[in-house]
């Protein structure tokens, strides 16, 4: 099944040389045309991001003012091809997408999964490397991680 993604996730592992976990975790990866365009300046396109617009109108539930564009787009593209998981980091969006029965999976929690499958030896200096790079990591969030992935 299809897995959508938003901005950020995209932007922050490529930003830490790790996107391509995302095409060993999870396959295909797609995007809505607003994350495309977000994207376009900061990650590379990869033969396995598939640009796909949306062949519906944006959900009234999508309609929030907190939500970006392309947070708004991937939460519907992910609805319509009903995607097996959605990555999203931002609360509200993650919010909304848990309650239309969306899977969501966090940067942080991809490192994890990377972490369980054996893809990378250790989570913590790609968290460490995020929060150089500006990606905000509540500290407390940070401890759970770590404990979960045995790192703490």
């Amino acid at each position: 099944m299809a897995v959508v993604s938003n901005s950020s996730p995209l932007i922050a592992l490529e930003q830490i040389r790790q996107l391509e976990m995302l095409h060993s975790l999870f396959g295909e990866i797609l995007v809505p045309d607003q994350v495309a365009a977000e994207t376009a300046a900061t990650v590379q396109p990869r033969p396995w991001i598939r640009q796909q617009s949306l062949s519906l109108p944006l959900l009234s539930a999508v309609q929030r003012l907190t939500l970006g564009p392309g947070e708004r787009e991937a939460i519907c593209l992910a609805v319509e091809v009903k995607a097996s998981a959605i990555l999203l980091d931002d609360d509200p969006a993650r919010k909304l997408a848990l309650q239309l029965g969306l899977p969501v999976v966090g940067t942080a929690g991809v490192l994890v999964l990377a972490k369980e499958r054996q893809l990378i030896t250790a989570v913590r200096p790609c968290l460490d490397a995020l929060i150089q790079n500006r990606f905000f990591l509540a500290p407390a969030v940070y401890e759970l991680i770590l404990k979960r992935v045995g790192e703490m």
